[in-house]
């Protein structure tokens, strides 16, 4: 069987056709297995365009690995392991922007990144179930490809194990720079740059300050802000969306089966289609900036007046909130001190680095027993601990999960503390709720999957929220405020969903514009 499938390879070859410079893949291989794949690929690529030249001659450190170099020999990207799965995205637009074709990215931000003075070598440790790598590594694989200083390798963590084990890689992506941590998580070209970059936040803010008043400010890019800035710009009104990601916790979303009209998708792949639909549209898109503060006019005829943690504002005669929800945290001991030291949180992201080792899942609900499910096939073993007296997950996952041999389920279990030596965790302690006794578990790994927690902290007492955090609306989406709407997982509408955040989106746009324009009349 072919290392990519015809129809792949006819696409790629397409694609090659906007290469505008040579360039060369530089292997580095033995007599494994692995780098019998990777030769296979580099085979399959070279004779797809009359600018791509093979090499087999490599001197990489990491074997197997391919560089994709520029035949100036100043701008290269590596691959350390296979860049297929999620990573075959960042294999095409490494050998794109390696031979001149331009990223899809501001040029002001790209003239940022070939500006760059020092010496930058980063190096990417991912899996190719992560979802989230891909952002990362392809940004870096832009500064690498732009700015002769810039290095970037990416590691599948799954095929050198021992680098992982020695450099205490416990979540992908990780990311180091000249050897030392850098950061972990999604991060995108913007986000870096500002780490690396210190005016750029500066700048950023300065361009937000500068623009005009908007008639609805739509706060949060995932499914409810991209549907209501979409309806809100088709109505013809000044609409902008500000966000610290586009896409929100749908970037994090894995298989997809009841999008209606849509059998299966993947979060990343909904992302992508969001964004251009809300590309067509004659509204601005502010990403990469958190939200500080919203404040009420303080008069009739003034404007809602947004700050972000940058120091920029953005005023606005309406707003649609949308900041949706991030995953809730069990609040023990050792949850935050060894969070990407063996607490994790997306089992399909950093399961593939346990392979073989013990873990635990916190959560018996559809999304704990559907992560226990997944890394029981990676896993040695795994213990799902469920507070309540029974798991809540659907009756047809209980059943798959009871009929694996390597995972214990342990009902009325309180977990007390996560446990380890100071770099990794070693071990989770929890209570039994019926007698009161403790047990210890020795583990390596504790996957959280309790649930969701809105965005909303930010808020303070400008709108009524409810007990738990949740923006408090009607059945027009509107909140405590005149002018201020909500939507989505944030808000106290139940069933988070995406179809239910979506239809929620263009709801509170309707209600927005029925607002303007009696406000205006």
């Amino acid at each position: 069987m072919p290392i990519i499938d015809q129809s792949t390879a006819d696409q790629l070859k397409a694609y090659l056709a906007n290469l505008r410079r040579p360039i060369r893949l530089v292997a580095t291989l033995d007599d494994s297995a692995k780098s019998a794949e990777m030769k296979e690929l580099v085979e399959t690529i070279a004779p797809m365009s009359d600018l791509v030249e093979a090499d087999f001659n490599g001197t990489s450190k990491r074997v197997p690995s391919f560089l994709i170099s520029a035949d100036d020999g100043k701008s290269e990207v590596e691959f350390a392991g296979l860049p297929l799965g999620h990573e075959f995205s960042s294999l095409i637009l490494g050998l794109l922007h390696v031979g001149g074709h331009p990223p899809k990215e501001e040029e002001e931000l790209l003239d940022s990144v070939a500006s760059l003075k020092g010496e930058y070598h980063f190096e990417t440790f991912f899996s190719l179930s992560c979802q989230n790598c891909p952002d990362v590594i392809q940004a870096l694989n832009i500064m690498a490809a732009r700015n002769p200083n810039v290095s970037h390798v990416a590691i599948d963590g799954a095929l050198f194990q021992d680098e992982v084990e020695e450099r205490k890689v416990m979540a992908v992506p990780t990311v180091f720079l000249n050897g030392e941590p850098f950061g972990s998580g999604r991060m995108n070209l913007a986000e870096i740059m500002a780490k690396v970059d210190t005016g750029s936040a500066e700048k950023a803010a300065s361009k937000l300050s500068a623009k005009d008043p908007y008639d609805v400010l739509v706060v949060g890019g995932g499914p409810a802000g991209a549907a209501a800035a979409i309806y809100t710009a088709r109505k013809g009104i000044r609409t902008a969306i500000i966000a610290e990601q586009f896409g929100g916790q749908l970037m994090d979303t894995m298989g997809i089966e009841n999008f209606i009209s849509v059998p299966y998708t993947e979060g990343p792949k909904l992302t992508a289609e969001l964004q251009r639909h809300v590309n067509e549209y004659d509204l601005e898109v502010f990403s990469q900036q958190r939200v500080a503060d919203l404040a009420r006019p303080a008069s009739d005829g003034d404007l809602f007046s947004l700050t972000t943690e940058s120091g920029g504002s953005l005023k606005a005669k309406s707003v649609i909130l949308a900041t949706g929800a991030r995953w809730k945290t069990i609040g023990v001991p050792g949850e935050a001190e060894y969070r990407n030291k063996g607490v994790a949180y997306c089992p399909h992201c950093d399961g593939p680095l346990y392979k073989g080792k013990r873990v635990a899942v916190i959560g018996g609900g559809n999304s704990g027993v559907e992560a226990a499910i997944d890394l029981a096939g990676i896993v040695s073993h795994v213990t799902l601990i469920e507070f309540d007296s029974a798991m809540r997950a659907d009756a047809v996952l209980q059943k798959k999960l009871q009929s694996l041999p390597n995972v214990t389920a342990i009902v009325s279990a309180q977990t007390t503390e996560i446990s380890g030596d100071g770099e990794k965790v070693t071990g989770l302690r929890y209570k039994d709720r019926n007698s009161g006794e403790e047990h210890d578990v020795a583990l390596e790994g504790a996957f959280v999957q309790i649930g969701l927690m809105p965005n909303s902290e930010w808020l303070g007492d400008v709108v009524k929220r409810s007990p738990y955090g949740e923006i408090e609306i009607d059945h027009r989406c509107e909140t405590s405020v005149p002018g201020i709407f909500a939507a989505g997982d944030v808000t106290t509408v139940p069933y988070k969903q995406i179809v239910i955040s979506m239809g929620e989106g263009s709801k509170a746009a309707l209600s927005a514009f029925d607002y303007l324009i009696r406000a205006d009349g």
